[in-house]
Parts: C-alpha cells; sequence; structure tokens
C-alpha cells in the first residue's frame, strides 16, 4: 500500500486541517469551554497523578512496583494509565475530576446568582434603646 509522493508545489495533506476548520468554525464560546475541558483533561490524565505520587511520597513512603522497591513517578504513571486502559472506574474519576470539580464549582456559581436576593432587605431595622435588648421597629 504506497501512497504516491505529493506533486512538487502541492502542499503536503495534513492529518489535523479538518479538526482545526471544525474548531475555527465554532463559536467563541465553544472555543473557549472546549479549551477549558480539554485542559481540565490533560490536568487529569498527567497532573493528578503526580500529584498523587507526591502526597502519597510523602506520607506513605515511596511507592513499589513489583520487585522495585523505589519506583518513580512514571512508574505510577504507566499504572494510571493500564488502569483506565482496564476502564477501571476509580481511575477515571481521577482522570475526570478536575472537571467535575469545575462542573460543579459553575453549578454552584449558577445557583448562588439564580437564588432570590434575601428577605432581609424587607425587613424593618433593628434599633436599639439605651438598657434595653435589640428589639424591632414599634411603628409595625
Amino acid at each position: 500500500m504506497s501512497s504516491t509522493p505529493p506533486r512538487q508545489g502541492s502542499p503536503a495533506p495534513r492529518p489535523l486541517t479538518g479538526l482545526r476548520h471544525a474548531y475555527g468554525a465554532l463559536p467563541s464560546r465553544a472555543r473557549r469551554e472546549l479549551l477549558i475541558y480539554s485542559l481540565a483533561l490533560l490536568c487529569g490524565l498527567l497532573l493528578m497523578p503526580f500529584l498523587i505520587w507526591f502526597a502519597g511520597n510523602r506520607v506513605l513512603g515511596p511507592y513499589t512496583h513489583g520487585q522495585n522497591p523505589h519506583a518513580g513517578p512514571f512508574a505510577l504513571l504507566a499504572d494510571f494509565f493500564v488502569g483506565l486502559a482496564h476502564g477501571s472506574a476509580v481511575f477515571w474519576v481521577v482522570a475526570l475530576g478536575p472537571a467535575g470539580l469545575l462542573v460543579l464549582a459553575r453549578l454552584l456559581l449558577w445557583l448562588v446568582r439564580v437564588m432570590p436576593p434575601s428577605r432581609r432587605a424587607d425587613r424593618p431595622p433593628m434599633h436599639t434603646g439605651p438598657g434595653s435588648a435589640l428589639r424591632r421597629d414599634p411603628r409595625l
């Protein structure tokens, strides 16, 4: 299965050209969201295993991998990707954790914005008199 070499003057075909055009055709908000969640997934796939190794190495001691009692962070990263490939839910929770936290933070922010303002603004102001505790305005 040989392909003919590109002719002189014609650009070589690029496999990601279609993806680049599809990404450019998205609205700016969708591009921003895609970028944010791609970075969150990348952090979950690459940064989280290293953070887990670092914390575990400090608290629990060195990471052992088979017969190697002092395996480094890349051994844990390899085991992490094997766990992802096997479909283990625990590994997928770690990988999708940053994106999930981002979704939860945005949901919380949305709920705070949607909630009606407090009814404290409708209440009459509290007055204090000499020698008395807090009391409401007597005109009510």
